[in-house]
């Protein structure tokens, strides 16, 4: 794959998780907690067959053997069950705007983790981003009377897994089903205990929910497989600098397509959290410059891989 396509490849992912409210939208009326169980249990199915298809069963397999390993596989399937569930709670009660916000932060609560638990040196620029997003969330909690937690849990259940993944041997995909495999078996014995109380939405309550919940797995799928392609070919602070596209799309979404409420006092707030974004881009490419000038003709983003 060339460079030029992986940054096609990255952007659809980007797009596809920015889109996201419009599909989870369709299942609002179902519980978070089961969308969330059929979102494992289904994601684990299509993981699975495309594991399976490329040849990987046994590499997930024997990593999985190795000490420590189901642990940290464990904290990440905790962590990204958390961010899915805070991700799809928000959308379904009308806080898109909140849960952009989340994602906006994450890049910055990152850098924080980075110093805390690998003990990583911030540059001046760096504490300024971190000085600003404070300032707006302080703002934020402030204005709403409330602090805006679930724009925090967001972001450090987000941060969390990127942290804990640092330590992960596998594979985009591959560590998403063994995370997924950890969590099947209670998702499954929930929905079946779910079923039998007769709250089940599953094949109850209507064909289209049905087919949306069936679906999750698939949309969860995709844009993993494309992210994970992309980031083998173009540089990592690319990755990053597009990464908001995510939020900007659910943001827009919030606010022109479902008519979420977007004050003044939020204004402010997400103003700081945005120039804190801007300090982190302008110190991130004011690194990249150098490294370019000083980078030989046959190195690039190949050493990457």
């Amino acid at each position: 794959m060339t460079s030029s396509k992986g940054a096609v490849y990255v952007v659809l992912a980007y797009v596809c998780w920015g889109l996201f409210p419009f599909y989870w939208k369709q299942v609002a009326a179902v519980p978070s907690e089961q969308v969330i169980a059929h979102r494992v249990v289904w994601s684990f199915v299509m993981l699975t067959a495309v594991i399976a298809w490329r040849g990987d069963v046994g590499r997930i397999w024997r990593a999985s053997r190795q000490p420590g390993v189901l642990g940290i596989y464990t904290a990440a399937a905790l962590l990204i069950s958390g961010n899915w569930y805070g991700f799809i709670w928000g959308v379904s009660h009308n806080f898109i705007v909140e849960t952009s916000l989340g994602y906006f932060i994450n890049p910055l609560v990152s850098v924080v983790l980075g110093v805390v638990f690998f003990r990583e040196r911030l540059r001046s620029l760096q504490w300024a981003a971190v000085g600003c997003a404070t300032a707006g969330v302080l703002y934020l909690a402030m204005s709403y009377g409330r602090v805006p937690w679930l724009s925090l849990w967001i972001a450090l259940t987000f941060a969390g897994y990127g942290a804990v993944k640092k330590k992960a041997p596998l594979a985009a995909e591959n560590g998403l089903t063994l995370e997924t495999s950890l969590l099947v078996l209670p998702a499954l014995v929930f929905l079946v205990f779910s079923d039998q109380r007769g709250v089940g939405a599953w094949g109850h309550v209507g064909l289209a929910t049905t087919a949306y919940l069936t679906g999750g797995g698939l949309v969860t799928t995709i844009p993993l497989l494309l992210f994970a392609s992309a980031v083998q070919v173009i540089p990592l602070t690319l990755v990053g600098i597009l990464q908001f596209v995510m939020p900007t799309l659910q943001f827009l979404s919030g606010v022109l397509a479902y008519g979420e409420p977007f004050a003044p006092d939020q204004r402010i707030g997400f103003g700081a959290v945005w120039a804190g974004l801007v300090l982190f881009g302008i110190d991130s490419s004011a690194r990249r410059e150098p490294s370019a000038r000083t980078r030989s003709p046959r190195s690039g983003p190949s050493s990457l891989r």
